[in-house]
Formats: structure tokens, C-alpha cells, sequence
């Protein structure tokens, strides 16, 4: 089954609490404070995997979460970094935020990697909180939280070639003559309800893949009919063979189904229809009036489309058709190639594995605060992590606490919003009375 849309939740790991621990020893005494830090959350990375077709494995499982680090040990000793997770998708694969619809990656060449959700750090062991002037901390720091997102994954397939035209043309019985591919034919409309990919190897020694799109009606950019299901497959292809039925076998006229179809690509959220075309007329065995191919071929020629007259059941026309696709697309590829040197300076090297990672993880604002009904609010990033991390039972902890809002400027703003001794303090919704200097 061809699977080409999945919506999946992600969860990094967390990173592992740091401990609290001494160091005690026989013939050592004093030993000191000796708690180790916590390990790092895994990341969870897709990769591009030019084996994979399908999102079939999405349909199945949509919880996906990596490994949580390790506590930290004693005698300095750190926890283990936990494991991260290697999700592979196939080439072409299109990665979004599914509450923002932003666009996270776009994943096209076997072996890209992308980093969409990073694990929590890991806490500290009450080691690294020694000082000249506190030899024995008490206190130690709990590992971040792992990031958390939901995102939507959108196969796009990667086709050189796409094979276009409404219902029942003949695509799919074209794709079945040119290569070893095996689709589903039949003498009704939407035969075909996925795409087929095909390789064409042609006596001139040039291959291609070539995808045959699902038929279109009109409204297909609304969504009517297989409508966002067609046209999505169309973005990533380089050249279009727009298959019609020049006989009229079923009443239609060719010219007004290129022109509507042609409509459709064009009001597609990205125009498809300035994509280079070549008109493949197709069941010439059953023209009953030739003057009707001779009127056709003059309208296309003189707006500009190259125009093969084929019969895909009787074979008529295949090896010049596949002449002109090769030669269309080897024009398509060199201009292609001339805009990638232009932009060699900033692309990412095709070999490389480099993992990408996704900036909206980042914080934009460390905190906020504000007056409420005369209490002190802090909210943000940087607090929310640093309350949650530390155990407020213990004296040290507390005096820790102080000197990190202090050092970031919470305690500053505060003052600026004229807070005094013993009013009420709300960080993230643990409140305690304002003590200038505890220490």
C-alpha cells in the first residue's frame, strides 16, 4: 500500500538528574562532595533512506521516543549519554510542525540527516557546586526534559519525469510499455488511485525514473476528486509528459482537456504549470479523422509544446516520444546544474552527513516578568528549568536559586517593578515572600 502522508508524535529523552553524593573514604577524610552529572537525553534524527518508499511504517506506529540519560554516580562519575534515534524516511520526504504547519526539513538526498527533536541536558552533580566558601553542597540539579513535538511527514515523490492527463488517457498503460513497472490498468476512470514509479532504459543508453500521477478532474487544486493526492507527486518532478487522449474516445476534446488540466497545475499553491512539457498524443490508432491531430499539433506547436503522436498499446511512437523526453530533460538538468554552482557556496555538500538542526528549539526570550494583583510574576524558559531542577527543601538549594535569578537579571527586573521585602513571588506557579540577600 502506498502510504504518502503520516502524522507522528516525537519525544526526545531526558537527560538524567545529577546526584548527591560524598566521597568517604578510609584514611581520607574530608573528603568532599562527589556527586557525578546526569547524561545527556537522545536525539531524535530523521534520515533520508533512498530504499524506502512509502510511509507505510507510519500508519502503524505513531509514538516515537528516545532514550533517557542516565543518573549521575558517585565518585564524579557521569551517567551514560542516552542512545539517540535514527528514524528513517524515505527521499523526498517534506517534515512539519503540526501545530505551527512550519516547514522543519525537506529531506531529499539519500543519507540527509535532520535533527528535529534534541535531548535534555543533563543535571549536576552536587560537585560541580563546590566553592571556596561552600565546601559540602547538598544539593544537585535534576536533568532537563526532553524536547516534545508533533509533526506531520509528506511524501513527495522524487521523479524525474511525471506522466499527466485525466482519467483513463492511458498513462499508466504508457508507464507499463516504457519500463518494468506494473500498474494496475483498467477501462474505467481513477484506475489508478497511487502513483507508480517506473525506470526507462532507452536504446540510447540515458535512463530516468518516470511517475504516473493519478488522473486529475477539474478542482484538483481545491482538493476535488484525488486532487492535493495528484498534484503534491508533481512539485519534485523536472519535466511532464501531458498524455491526451487525441482520439476523443470518450466525447472529450483534447485541446480543452490540455488547456483545463494545464489550469489546474497552474492554480496549484506552487504553479506547476511552467514546468517543461512535452504533449504525448496518445490512442493515434483510433483517429477516425486526421484533421483533427493536424489542428491540434498547429495550436500546441505554436504555443510552444514539442508534440509526439503515440500509441502506447500499439508501441507507435514509444522510441521518438522517449528521444524527446531524454533531450528535454538533459536541457532541464543543465540548467539546474548552472543555478546549483551559483548557489555551491551555501549548499550542503551531497556526500556530507551533517546533521541539520531545527531552530525553533531555541529560546527567544529568557524570561518575563510582570505585576498581578500584588504579586510578582516570573515566567519563561530559563526559569521554568531551573525551578524544576532543584529540590527547594534544602537550604543550599535555595541560596543557589537566589544567585542564578540574580545572575540573569530576574532579581533586577523585579526591583524595577518595585517589588519590596516579603511580597509574594510566583514562579511558574510555586510562590514564596522575597528575602533581599538570603545568604
Amino acid at each position: 500500500m502506498f502510504i504518502d502522508q503520516a502524522e507522528i508524535q516525537l519525544k526526545a529523552g531526558d537527560g538524567g538528574n545529577g546526584i548527591v553524593a560524598f566521597r568517604r573514604e578510609t584514611y581520607v577524610p574530608d573528603g568532599g562532595p562527589s556527586g557525578g552529572d546526569g547524561g545527556k537525553g537522545g536525539d531524535i534524527i530523521f534520515e533520508a533512506d533512498a530504499n524506502l518508499r512509502t510511509l507505510m511504517d507510519f500508519r502503524y506506529k505513531r509514538k516515537y521516543e528516545a532514550e533517557r540519560g542516565e543518573d549521575g554516580k558517585n565518585k564524579n562519575c557521569f551517567g551514560r549519554q542516552g542512545k539517540d534515534l535514527i528514524v528513517k524516511v524515505p527521499c523526498g520526504t517534506l517534515i512539519k510542525n503540526k501545530n505551527t504547519e512550519k516547514i522543519m526539513a525537506d529531506l531529499t538526498r539519500d543519507g540527509q540527516r535532520f535533527l528535529v527533536a534534541e535531548g535534555g541536558h543533563g543535571g549536576k552533580g552536587n560537585a560541580r557546586f563546590k566553592t571556596s566558601v561552600r565546601q559540602a553542597p547538598n544539593f544537585a540539579t535534576a536533568g532537563e526534559k526532553g524536547y516534545s513535538v508533533e509533526v506531520v511527514l509528506e511524501l513527495k515523490l522524487i521523479a524525474d519525469v511525471g506522466l499527466v492527463g485525466f482519467p483513463n488517457v492511458g498513462k499508466s498503460t504508457l508507464l507499463s510499455v516504457i519500463t518494468d513497472a506494473q500498474p494496475k490498468i483498467a477501462n474505467y476512470h481513477f484506475t489508478t488511485l497511487t502513483p507508480n514509479l517506473g525506470v526507462v532504459q532507452n536504446q540510447w543508453g540515458d535512463s530516468f525514473v518516470v511517475a504516473d500521477i493519478p488522473g486529475v478532474i477539474e478542482g484538483a487544486h481545491q482538493g476535488v476528486g484525488l486532487g492535493l493526492d495528484f498534484l503534491r507527486h508533481i512539485e519534485r518532478t523536472k519535466v511532464l509528459v501531458h498524455v491526451l487522449d487525441i482520439a476523443g474516445i470518450e466525447g472529450r476534446n483534447p485541446l480543452e482537456d490540455f488547456q483545463q488540466l494545464n489550469n489546474e497545475l497552474k492554480q496549484y499553491e506552487i504553479d506547476l504549470s511552467d514546468r517543461p512539457q512535452i504533449i504525448a498524443a496518445n490512442k493515434s490508432d483510433l483517429i477516425s479523422d486526421p484533421s483533427i491531430f493536424d489542428e491540434f499539433i498547429d495550436t500546441m506547436k505554436s504555443d510552444g509544446y514539442p508534440v509526439v503522436l503515440i500509441s502506447a498499446a500499439t508501441g507507435n511512437g514509444i522510441d521518438e516520444l522517449l528521444k524527446e523526453v531524454s533531450h528535454l530533460l538533459k536541457k532541464t538538468e543543465e540548467k539546474e546544474a548552472e543555478q546549483t554552482k551559483m548557489e555551491a557556496a551555501t549548499a550542503e555538500d551531497e556526500s556530507s552527513r551533517k546533521v541539520i538542526r531545527f531552530s525553533d528549539q531555541e529560546d527567544t526570550k529568557r524570561f518575563n516578568a510582570f505585576k498581578k494583583n500584588n504579586v510578582y510574576y516570573v515566567e519563561g524558559e530559563m526559569v521554568r528549568k531551573l525551578i524544576y531542577s532543584l529540590n527547594m527543601d534544602s537550604m543550599d538549594a535555595l541560596f543557589h536559586f537566589y544567585r542564578v535569578l540574580q545572575k540573569n537579571g530576574v532579581i533586577k527586573e523585579l526591583k524595577k517593578l518595585g517589588i519590596q521585602e516579603g511580597d509574594t513571588v510566583n514562579i511558574m506557579d510555586v510562590e514564596f515572600d522575597f528575602v533581599e540577600n538570603p545568604e
